[in-house]
């Protein structure tokens, strides 16, 4: 199986090239406007696309979408009812509801894992446009739905670098919390100005920082690290 990305110099989204095998039949995941060379590896390796594919609905994952539609003469498929088939591969589209509303997670032939913006490599993604409840359906798309893939699985995420199921199950610290591995932290902090307790205060896929936090009222939130004012 092919796959391979291209990542966005700026908003570090990427855009995904999946297919079977040379001369075979493939799709393309998401758009951040770069896709320059995956759409050159469709012509060097002559895969025949037959579906553009979209894992949530932000900007920086669907900048051109209907561009690439257009260009291959497929559907631009937003909502699944049905595995995706092409070529030998079979597309799975798991509901992970946390950052969107819309977001879905696509296993392809049970191996490889498109997460979107629902996880990344040693982080997870924010929960502010999740509606009322993002964080508890984030953490319900995580622990339930993809830590429940084997270990081995192969995970792509929205932005940066690959990693695996089993790397974030032991790794990830906002999966180690949530395994009741680590502890909760207790620092009191302002989230624009609201008071808060820092649960975790970890990384994010870009080098700066994501940030778990519990209002007074008890509701939890994931938030840019940036959003943070401590002591």
């Amino acid at each position: 199986m092919i796959v391979e990305r291209a990542e966005h110099p700026t908003w570090t989204s990427n855009a995904y090239l999946v297919a079977d095998g040379e001369g075979g039949h493939g799709v393309l995941v998401d758009s951040n406007g770069v896709e320059e060379p995956l759409l050159a590896s469709v012509d060097a390796h002559g895969i025949a696309i037959t579906h553009v594919l979209v894992t949530h609905g932000d900007m920086d994952h669907v900048a051109r979408i209907d561009e690439l539609g257009a260009r291959f003469g497929v559907p631009v498929v937003r909502s699944y009812t049905a595995p995706i088939r092409s070529g030998s591969l079979e597309i799975r589209a798991i509901p992970t509801p946390g950052h969107a509303l819309d977001h879905h997670a696509l296993l392809v032939n049970e191996t490889d894992c498109l997460t979107g913006d629902c996880l990344f490599k040693r982080t997870v993604g924010g929960t502010g446009n999740g509606g009322p409840d993002g964080y508890a359906n984030q953490v319900d798309s995580i622990m339930n739905k993809l830590m429940s893939l084997p270990h081995e699985t192969r995970i792509h995420p929205g932005h940066t670098l690959p990693s695996t199921i089993g790397e974030e199950w032991e790794q990830n610290p906002f999966i180690r919390i949530w395994r009741g591995v680590d502890p909760e932290g207790t620092e009191r902090c302002r989230v624009r100005g609201q008071e808060a307790t820092l649960i975790l205060f970890g990384p994010d896929y870009d080098g700066t920082h994501k940030a778990w936090v519990r209002y007074p009222d008890g509701r939890d939130a994931i938030v840019g690290g940036s959003q943070i004012e401590r002591g």
